[in-house]
C-alpha cells in the first residue's frame, strides 16, 4: 500500500491544486493538504456523515486522489464502501471496492457485505455467492442477513434449487445461533417452493425445519397457506389450517377467507360453509368478500336457492351486501329459471337503498328475454332510463336477441332502426347485426337478411365468419345455390377462414339440392385444408347417397368414418339400415343392427321404424311381431306410423284375426288415433267384411275440419262391435 508521506513533490502539489478548488465550506479555511495528508480520510469521512451526506463528491475526490495515486488509509476504504451500501448506492460503492481492491486495500466484512448486497441487488447471483465464500473464507462469522438475502432473489429467480442446497451448505458449514434469521430462511424457501409448484418438498421441508428447532410460525403457515390456496392445492391448505389451530395460532380472516374462497371454487361449498362457521365461533367476523365466495360457490353448483339464507345470515351479522353480491344472486337465480325471485330481490335491493348499476339492469333484462317475458324485460329497461343508467350494447344486444328468439323479429327491426338513426341510442356492432341476421333466417326472410348483410357492407362493417356461415346456410337451404356461392367468394375475398362449420353449411346445401357430387368435392377438398368432417357431414352425405340409390358409396363412406374416427350415432345406422333393408338385403341389415347394439347405441324409434316397414313388406309378419316387442324392452312405444305400417300388412295378407287383436292392443295402450290412421282401419275392415257399415263409424267433418283431429282406438272399437258382432267375436 503507498503511503502518502512518500509522495512525491510534484504529486504532492498537484494534490494540493485539486483540493484548492473545493469550497472552504467543506475543507475549512486553514487546511494544509501537505502538512496534513490525513486531511483526506477525514474530509471523506465528513461528507458521507449524515443529515447532509455528499455521496457524489465523497466517491469524486475518492476517484481523484486514486488517480493521481495516492490511496486513503483502509479503514476510510472500507467506511466508505459501507456508507454507500446503507444507502443503497450499489453502484457507487462497487466502484469505490474496484479500485481499492485495485490498490490491494483488504475489504472489512462489512465491506465484503456489501458488495453481497450490490450483486444481489444486480441480479449476479453467482457473484454474491463467491464473495459470500470468500467472507466464509476469511474466518468471518457470517451474518444470516446475507445468507437470506440471497435466499430470497434465488427464489424470486425461480431456482429454489440452488437456494436449497445453499441454504444447507451454509448450516452445515456455519453455525448460527440467529434461530430467528434462521426461520426467515427457511420461510423464504418454503416461499420459492410454492411458487415452484413443488407443495410436497415444502411439506418436507416444514418438517425439516422442526427438527432443526426452528419452530414454524405464523409468516411459516401463511406463507404456506397461501401458496397452496394460489395453486388450487386447497385441501392442503386446510390441513395447515387446521394444524395451525392445534398449535395455537389464529389463522385470522386473511387466511380463513383464502381456504373458504379456494374450497369453494373447487366446488366443495360444504366444506367452505363448515370453515365460514368455524369462523363465526371462533369469533372472527367473515366480511362480504368471504360471504360472496360461498354465495358464488353455490351458484356454480346449481344451487342459487341455498345462497338466499347466506345473504340472510350476512346481513344478520350487520354486514351489509354490496351491489355485486345482489347482482350475483340475481344472475344465478335468471340461470335456475327463477326471475321472479330475482325480481323481488331487486326490490329488496332498492329497499335497503342499494343502487343497482347498468349490470344489475342487464341481468335482469337478460333473463326475462330468455323466458320470454319479453313486456317485463321492457318496463326493466325503462326503469333503467329512469335511474339514470343509460343501456349499453349488451342491453340492446339482450333485448334483440330475446325478440328474435321469440320470434318477434319485426319489433327487433323496430329497435335496430332505432339504434341506427337516434343518437340517444348506441350504434350496433357486429353482434347485433348477425342476431337480425340469424332472426330473418329463421322466419325464411331470407331476402331481408340479405338486405341486412348488404347495409353493413356500405357501412363498411365487415362482418365475421358467422355472419357468412348463416347466409350461405339460408340460401342453400331455400335452394338459391347461386347466391350463397357467391357469398362463399366474398367469404373467401375478405381473408376469413372457412371452419368446419363453413363446409358443414355447404355440404347439407348440396345434399339437400341434390348436387351430391359437390358436397362430395367439398368434403374431400375439407380434408385436404386440414378439417375433419363431422359426423353430421358424413349423414347428409350418406343419406343423400342412399335416396340417389348408390348403397355400395354410402357403405364406403360408412366404413371410411370408421377409420377415421369419427364414430357413427343412431342417425348413421339408421341410415345405412334404410337403405339397406329397401335394397332387399335383410341379412345385412340385421348384422348392422346387431354392430349397433354391440357398439352401445340403443336404436330409436326410427331403427324399429324402418325394421318393421321393411319385414311387414317382405310378408315377414312373426318377425316383425319380434321386433316390435323387442321395441318395449327398450322403453320405447310404437307411434301411430309402426301400427299403420303392421295394420296395412295383416290387412293384406288377409290376417282379419292378427288385425283385430292388433286393435285391441292399441285400445289397451290408448293409442290415440289420426285421420290417416283411421283412414286406414275402416279401409281394412271394409276389405275384410262386405257387410259393415263404414259411414256409421266415420265423425262427420266440415271442411273446417283441423287437422289434428284425433279419435281414441277405445271408441273406434266401441263404435266397430256396435256395427259389426262378428269381428267383436273373432278378436276374442
Amino acid at each position: 500500500m503507498i503511503i502518502i508521506n512518500q509522495f512525491s513533490v510534484s504529486r504532492r502539489r498537484a494534490f494540493i491544486r485539486l483540493f484548492s478548488s473545493i469550497p472552504s465550506t467543506n475543507l475549512g479555511p486553514n487546511l494544509n493538504i501537505a502538512n496534513d495528508p490525513h486531511e483526506i480520510d477525514k474530509q471523506i469521512r465528513i461528507l458521507v456523515q449524515k443529515p447532509n451526506s455528499q455521496f457524489v463528491e465523497a466517491v469524486s475526490i475518492f476517484d481523484h486522489v486514486v488517480d493521481l495515486g495516492f490511496v486513503p488509509s483502509m479503514s476510510t476504504c472500507n467506511y466508505l464502501v459501507e456508507a454507500l451500501a446503507r444507502h443503497n448506492k450499489y453502484n457507487l460503492a462497487f466502484k469505490v471496492y474496484t479500485k481499492m481492491s485495485h490498490f490491494q486495500v483488504l475489504p472489512s466484512y462489512f465491506c465484503l457485505s456489501a458488495l453481497v448486497e450490490y450483486f444481489v441487488y444486480t441480479h449476479k447471483l453467482d457473484f454474491a455467492i463467491g464473495v459470500f465464500g470468500l467472507i466464509v473464507k476469511r474466518g468471518y462469522s457470517v451474518n444470516i442477513y446475507l445468507v437470506n438475502l440471497i435466499l430470497k432473489d434465488l427464489c424470486e429467480n425461480g431456482e429454489v434449487v440452488k437456494a436449497t442446497e445453499f441454504f444447507r451448505d451454509f448450516d452445515r458449514n456455519c453455525e448460527s445461533h440467529d434461530i430467528s434469521g434462521r426461520i426467515i430462511g427457511f420461510n423464504t424457501l418454503l416461499k420459492g417452493l410454492c411458487y415452484a409448484k413443488r407443495f410436497q418438498e415444502a411439506l418436507e421441508l416444514k418438517v425439516e425445519m422442526e427438527e432443526d428447532n426452528c419452530c414454524p410460525n405464523l409468516v411459516t403457515y401463511t406463507v404456506l397457506i397461501n401458496g397452496f390456496c394460489r395453486e388450487g392445492e386447497v385441501y392442503g391448505a386446510k390441513g395447515l389450517l387446521d394444524e395451525m389451530a392445534t398449535r395455537g395460532f389464529d389463522a385470522g380472516l386473511d387466511l380463513y377467507g383464502r381456504v373458504v374462497s379456494g374450497l369453494c371454487n373447487r366446488g366443495d361449498v360444504e366444506s367452505g360453509k363448515e370453515l365460514l362457521n368455524q369462523m363465526v365461533g371462533k369469533g372472527i367476523s367473515p366480511n362480504a368478500i368471504i360471504y360472496d365466495h360461498v354465495m358464488r360457490g353455490l351458484r356454480k353448483l346449481g344451487k342459487g336457492k341455498e345462497a338466499v339464507p347466506i345473504l340472510n345470515a350476512m346481513m344478520e351479522q350487520g354486514i351489509k351486501p354490496d351491489v355485486v353480491t345482489y347482482t350475483g344472486l340475481m344472475d344465478e337465480l335468471c340461470k335456475d329459471g327463477e326471475v321472479k325471485k330475482a325480481m323481488k330481490l331487486f326490490d329488496l335491493m332498492v329497499e335497503r337503498g342499494i343502487e343497482p348499476s347498468a349490470i344489475t339492469y342487464n341481468v335482469l333484462i337478460n333473463g326475462l328475454c330468455k323466458e320470454g317475458s319479453l313486456v317485463e324485460a321492457s318496463e326493466v329497461l325503462e326503469k333503467m332510463n329512469k335511474a339514470g343508467k343509460k343501456p349499453d350494447l349488451f342491453t340492446y344486444n339482450t333485448l334483440t336477441k330475446g325478440l328474435c328468439d321469440n320470434g318477434k323479429v319485426d319489433d327487433a327491426l323496430v329497435l335496430f332502426n332505432l339504434m341506427l338513426k337516434e343518437k340517444s341510442f348506441v350504434d350496433p356492432d357486429i353482434m347485433t347485426y348477425n342476431l337480425i341476421i340469424l332472426g330473418l333466417c329463421r322466419e325464411n326472410h331470407v331476402s331481408e337478411a340479405t338486405d341486412i348483410h348488404q347495409m353493413m357492407v356500405e357501412n363498411k362493417i365487415l362482418g365475421n365468419l358467422l355472419t357468412y356461415n348463416v347466409l350461405i346456410e339460408a340460401h342453400l337451404k331455400i335452394g338459391n345455390v347461386e347466391k350463397a356461392l357467391g357469398l362463399w367468394k366474398q367469404l373467401l375475398e375478405s381473408g376469413f377462414v372457412p371452419n368446419s362449420f363453413s363446409y358443414s353449411h355447404l355440404i347439407a346445401g348440396f345434399c339437400k339440392a341434390k348436387m351430391v357430387n359437390i358436397a362430395k368435392g367439398i368434403f374431400s377438398r375439407m380434408r385436404t385444408w386440414g378439417l375433419s368432417p363431422t359426423l353430421c357431414d358424413y349423414n347428409a352425405i350418406m343419406a343423400t347417397l342412399c335416396k340417389e340409390s348408390s348403397l355400395e358409396q354410402a357403405l364406403r363412406l360408412f366404413q371410411e368414418m370408421k377409420k377415421a374416427k369419427c364414430e357413427p350415432d343412431v342417425v348413421s345406422f339408421n341410415v345405412v339400415i334404410d337403405a339397406t333393408l329397401k335394397a332387399g338385403n335383410t341379412k345385412f341389415a340385421k348384422e348392422l343392427l346387431a354392430d349397433m347394439i354391440e357398439r352401445g347405441l340403443t336404436p330409436d324409434a326410427y331403427t324399429f321404424q324402418v325394421l318393421i316397414h321393411s319385414l311387414v313388406k317382405l310378408r315377414h309378419f312373426e318377425e316383425a311381431k319380434i321386433v316390435l316387442e323387442k321395441m318395449g324392452s327398450y322403453g320405447i312405444e310404437p307411434d301411430i306410423v309402426i301400427y299403420d305400417s303392421l295394420l296395412k300388412g295383416l290387412c293384406e295378407n288377409g290376417e282379419t284375426t292378427e288385425f283385430v287383436s292388433l286393435l285391441h292392443q292399441m285400445a289397451a295402450k290408448g293409442v290415440v288415433l289420426d285421420l290417416h290412421i283411421t283412414e286406414t282401419i275402416l279401409m281394412c275392415l271394409c276389405n275384410i267384411s262386405e257387410d259393415l257399415d263404414v259411414a256409421d263409424l266415420l265423425p262427420s267433418f266440415s271442411k273446417e275440419t283441423p287437422k289434428g283431429l284425433r279419435i281414441s282406438c277405445d271408441e273406434l272399437l266401441g263404435k266397430l262391435r256396435k256395427s259389426n258382432p262378428k269381428l267383436q267375436l273373432l278378436a276374442t
